[in-house]
């Protein structure tokens, strides 16, 4: 499928016109990137992995009903996506401390939260995505109420969806970011999952011994992240349990 004019780049992909009025080609490149990209590397591979994953989440929260803006993978890298407008917030849905929560309130990582806390971030690289209120959002009309309410309600969708099917692979949903965009269908509007999720926008974890497989390998340099994303896809049956070969092939 022929890519349109690149619209787009960012720290992990590429964004093209799409083929038809309303859609966008989105590129997984093989970029990492931490620290509000201080620190940065090409892992081979990765690309092909987070896209092949968030077809795979996309398509379950479209089968239970949570609306995504994923219609359908390309190829390796890339994607075709409903075109929406991104609302400048960066929506995440903490069930364990880690990361930032834990340096902030002094919780110990791996601490089970009482219920999911959901944090709301604007999204902006050169403030470094700062943490933001509900009166923020308000006052700076980044959202309305209704908007609001619609948010947290898919959140919350997408934290249930997520806890169950990596619970069912022995994978510990630490916490999670995901974008929301506005698709327009006549006078009417509606949120949907934009973006991507994958093991770049989770905090994942092995329940029985706490591995971490996900972009904290990198962050903390504890090893091959290539092989903790492998790792995710092949419990989740995208790639072979026992395919001999050091590069992972994924499962067309």
């Amino acid at each position: 499928m022929a890519r349109g004019k690149k619209i787009y780049e960012g720290k992990a992909k590429i964004l093209y016109e799409g083929p038809e009025p309303g859609t966008i080609i989105q590129y997984f490149k093989d970029d990492a990137t931490a620290f509000n990209a201080e620190k940065r590397d090409v892992i081979d591979g990765k690309g092909a992995l987070n896209n092949r994953l968030s077809e795979y989440f996309m398509l379950g929260l479209n089968q239970i009903g949570v609306p995504t803006h994923f219609l359908k993978r390309l190829n390796m890298r890339e994607q075709l996506v409903r075109s929406c407008e991104i609302i400048p917030l960066e929506i995440i849905v903490r069930n364990f401390a880690a990361g930032s929560m834990s340096k902030r309130l002094g919780i110990e990582e791996g601490t089970q939260l009482p219920r999911p806390i959901v944090e709301y971030c604007y999204k902006d690289d050169a403030l470094g995505d700062p943490l933001v209120t509900e009166e923020h959002i308000a006052a700076f009309g980044w959202a309305s109420q209704q908007d609001m309410d619609d948010i947290l309600g898919l959140a919350l969708r997408v934290n249930d969806y997520l806890s169950g099917v990596m619970y069912g692979v022995g994978i510990k949903l630490i916490d999670f970011k995901i974008e929301i965009g506005r698709v327009y269908e006549g006078d009417f509007q509606r949120l949907v999952v934009a973006d991507e999720i994958s093991p770049d926008s989770c905090r994942l974890w092995d329940i029985e011994t706490g591995q971490k497989l996900d972009k904290d390998v990198f962050r903390r340099d504890l090893g091959s992240l290539t092989d903790a994303y492998a790792e995710v896809a092949r419990r989740l049956g995208l790639i072979p349990k026992n395919n001999g070969v050091t590069k992972p092939t994924l499962i067309n």
